[in-house]
């Protein structure tokens, strides 16, 4: 008996739950959704339209490939001289790129010319003729009182090497 009185007593409560969560009152949530849109201004411009890839047939025959290298000859390379002595030890400045290096100063001591460089690190360096500096083997080729010339060699295309002239200026 008092099994069957805990048994209606208990789906009385579970019927009385199930009601009160079959309740739809959302009245304030549809008024909040219907309202968001107003007041709003501006215009969403469309996507672009969206065109298909048109394919190029390569048919200048006349014209080298672009996807071969121009020159594949190491004789050539072995003829011209330029190439850098990559057995000699590096020095200091080697490690930076030319761009991070300035000239702040020129100091002449007897004959020579010494150029004043800081590196990005804020070290001034004392450097002369024959030094190197940069990481494309740049040697030092004449110091003047505003700038330093520098010949570097770099790759250019496979197994070839050319030499470049550049300049560090002194800066204010």
């Amino acid at each position: 008996m008092i099994r069957k009185i805990f048994l209606l007593v208990l789906s009385v409560v579970a019927l009385t739950m199930m009601t009160a969560c079959n309740q739809n009152n959302y009245s304030d949530l549809e008024t909040f959704i219907h309202g968001s849109g107003d007041g709003l201004q501006g215009r969403i411009d469309p996507l672009p339209e969206v065109r298909p890839h048109q394919f190029f047939t390569y048919q200048a025959f006349d014209i080298p490939s672009p996807f071969v290298p121009r020159k594949n000859d190491q004789a050539q390379n072995i003829t011209s001289g330029i190439q850098p002595d990559l057995n000699r030890h590096k020095e200091v400045l080697e490690s930076y790129p030319l761009e991070s290096l300035s000239m702040v100063g020129s100091l002449q001591q007897q004959e020579i010319i010494f150029a004043l460089i800081k590196s990005p690190d804020g070290t001034l360096h004392r450097v002369k003729t024959g030094n190197h500096l940069g990481q494309n083997f740049g040697k030092i080729n004449k110091i003047s009182e505003a700038e330093v010339k520098v010949s570097e060699i770099v790759q250019d295309g496979v197994n070839e090497w050319i030499e470049r002239t550049s300049a560090i200026m002194l800066k204010n």
